[in-house]
């Protein structure tokens, strides 16, 4: 008889319960119109993933027992389907209070409980801040004809045996279920779908069972989960693969050892990969719709330069948000080139975006007078372009106080590396979101949007012209910068590291090493590296940014700012 099953990825608020129960409660009776007899959630389903110190709050505490009780009721209502769900459960003696569980219910009962294992601290997680681990268990449940198996995501991923003692995949195989559910909430990077994908199926191949892997998906803050929840055989491999970057409720079957669709079918071929542009887009998107929303925002403000940059924030907001929705403001100085202002006129024209134009000459001169009457001294050089992007700064944290507006940065991970940004100006704003993007790579976006549209959104004069921060005289990044693409492969191998996939880590490397070939390109790296670590205090003070990396600043990446760097 064949088990029929729903995977029930969902995008939770975080500390909602009770949305968070009430999206389940939807789920499930679509599972059960569905005729599913197993509704499996995710990780946390609950409060979300990750509470963080909402998880010491008292108060946060009694609404997640409140849900759980709410899930009780909710699946005595449908009597006759069996729910995989996952809470911080509150646990008893030494250690930590709590366990990171999953609960199976059925008919307002507990008919399993099981505590997750491996407990990461890597990278953005930090699991054992509040949970315990759980015994060493294998915990298996009959449902309809069909022994089932469960596992807590970080649980299945250490089957190689090299990032714990123990690995809950050889007791899982010897206890022999037919089918093993893993409940999950796995960040979203590059290359992190092709990772998982690798590691699962090559655990169903080794020990010889088929495995459902149900994901989270939705923006938190920084991260963003992507969903893509799959079905992996010891055969097949991974043989069905749920939406990306979207709720997603599938309903399939499993009979014999293979997954098929509901009514005995075959199951749809799954999706081939992005390329990385349209990754970085689909994941900003979405982590702008959820941080918006979940913030209370519905409308963004982005100041335009002319550049590319705020080119592609601007295009990027009016995706997620609406073009309706996004206000951009060009601020010319004396140092503004005409071709910058109208740049940023026929972008907002080709996106739909109101433009505002706010000179910023006037208060630059009133600011350089009083100063030099104060002090005695002119403003000058570098602290004359400064405050520039300073006082364009206060005019948009202005417009976003007045009008509710999220102010939105625009710098990328090349400048923000190297500190080529200005605290309190460029740097201001409640997002951002291509700071996890290299100078190369927002080019790349800038023409996969285009071509995606099929029309020219972003003008061609703005993706050609030779970035320029537009602060003094006929200045250029170029003026203080290497060249983006030497800039940016140094970058990647210093930043990302052996997280670089294959071939942009050949690619990097080929480059370092052709630079240390010379006295002048090694003295470049150690410029570069120079900048990077004597610039920690600037990122450490920046808005938060959207996870696109592993080693994203702020979430993936925790440097000292009062340290001895190494060269």
């Amino acid at each position: 008889m064949m088990l029929t099953l729903t995977l029930a990825q969902l995008n939770p608020t975080l500390g909602d319960i009770e949305g968070n129960v009430a999206a389940m409660r939807r789920a499930a009776r679509q599972a059960r119109d569905a005729g599913a007899q197993l509704v499996i959630f995710p990780e946390l389903s609950l409060t979300g993933y990750f509470p963080g110190d909402l998880l010491a709050e008292p108060a946060f505490l009694q609404q997640v027992a409140a849900g759980i009780e709410a899930l009780h009721q909710a699946s005595r209502e449908l009597p006759q389907l069996t729910w995989v769900v996952g809470a911080p459960v509150p646990r008893v003696g030494p250690g930590k209070p709590l366990h990171n569980q999953l609960l199976v219910l059925r008919n307002g009962e507990v008919l399993l409980r099981y505590a997750k294992q491996l407990l990461p601290t890597y990278g953005i997680f930090d699991d054992k801040r509040h949970f315990e681990p759980g015994p060493d268990a294998a915990p298996v449940l009959r449902v309809g004809d069909a022994r089932v198996g469960f596992l807590i995501c970080e649980d299945g991923w250490n089957d190689d045996g090299q990032a714990y003692a123990v690995n809950p995949f050889a007791c899982m195989r010897d206890a022999a279920p037919d089918l093993v559910v893993s409940i999950n909430a796995s960040p979203s990077d590059l290359g992190q779908r092709q990772r998982r994908h690798a590691v699962v199926a090559a655990a169903a191949q080794r020990h010889g069972l088929p495995l459902v892997y149900v994901n989270q998906v939705g923006g938190h803050d920084e991260l963003v989960y992507d969903g893509a929840s799959f079905c992996a055989e010891p055969q097949r491999g991974v043989c069905f693969e749920a939406r990306r970057f979207a709720e997603d409720i599938c309903t399939l079957g499993f009979d014999r050892g293979r997954f098929c669709a509901a009514d005995g079918g075959a199951l749809p071929p799954v999706a081939q990969a992005m390329t990385a542009p349209a990754f970085h887009r689909a994941q900003i998107v979405l982590g702008l719709q959820d941080y918006a929303r979940r913030c209370g925002f519905r409308q963004a403000v982005v100041g335009a330069s002319g550049g590319i940059d705020s080119a592609v924030t601007l295009a990027l907001a009016a995706e997620a948000l609406g073009p309706e929705n996004v206000l951009a403001i060009t601020m010319p100085s004396r140092h503004s080139s005409a071709g910058s202002v109208d740049d940023s006129a026929t972008l907002c024209a080709n996106l739909g975006v109101k433009l505002l134009t706010h000179p910023i000459q006037a208060t630059v001169d009133q600011h350089a007078a009083q100063f030099e009457a104060s002090t005695g001294a002119p403003l000058q050089g570098l602290a004359l372009e400064n405050l520039q992007a300073r006082i364009r700064g206060t005019v948009l944290m202005a417009h976003s106080n007045q009008f509710g507006q999220l102010l939105l940065t625009t710098g990328n991970k090349s400048e923000i590396a190297v500190g080529y940004c200005t605290l309190y100006g460029d740097t201001n704003g409640g997002l951002g979101l291509i700071g996890d993007l290299y100078k190369t790579e927002v080019f790349a976006l800038a023409r996969h949007l285009n071509e995606a549209a099929d029309r020219e959104l972003i003008p061609r004069a703005i993706i050609d012209k030779p970035p320029s921060a537009e602060l003094a005289p006929g200045q250029q990044d170029s003026d203080s910068l290497p060249p983006y693409p030497v800039l940016d492969e140094v970058l990647k191998l210093m930043i990302e590291g052996e997280r670089l996939s294959p071939e942009e880590h050949v690619q990097a490397s080929a480059m370092v090493a052709a630079l240390q070939l010379q006295p002048e390109g090694a003295a470049l790296i150690a410029r570069i590296r120079r900048m990077v670590w004597r610039n920690e205090y600037k990122r450490r003070q920046a808005p938060p940014l959207i996870r696109l990396r592993a080693q994203a600043f702020g979430s993936g990446r925790r440097m000292p700012i009062a340290a001895v760097h190494p060269d």
